[in-house]
């Protein structure tokens, strides 16, 4: 059996759909941080697939900006995620309101 780009869009839907149902579930900012992880890789998976399906390297770029835009995302989110812990000891997103004092 050869393994084709379509097995790779179903593995990056599964990926997303596993990154979706953890944001929407968990409570924790850290995890809640890695599942969004999670789904911007299904999405460079499927950027690969199509880019590799169709003959063109146009996907292979917008992984490079995504990865990049991942990284910005991890340096101001953990910094975030740092001082919202300093402040209010906690990282449960029901314990967490920015709009109270």
């Amino acid at each position: 059996m050869r393994i084709t780009p379509d097995f790779f869009v179903i593995l990056s839907v599964i990926l997303f759909t596993i990154g979706l149902i953890g944001v929407l579930i968990r409570r924790n900012l850290i995890i809640i941080f890695m599942f969004i992880e999670l789904m911007l890789n299904a999405v460079n998976l499927s950027f690969i697939a199509y880019s590799y399906k169709l003959g063109q390297v146009d996907g292979q770029i917008y992984v490079f900006f995504v990865m990049v835009l991942a990284a910005v995302e991890v340096a101001v989110g953990l910094g975030l995620i740092m001082l919202i812990y300093r402040n209010k000891k906690t990282l449960d997103v029901d314990d967490i309101n920015i709009m109270k004092n």
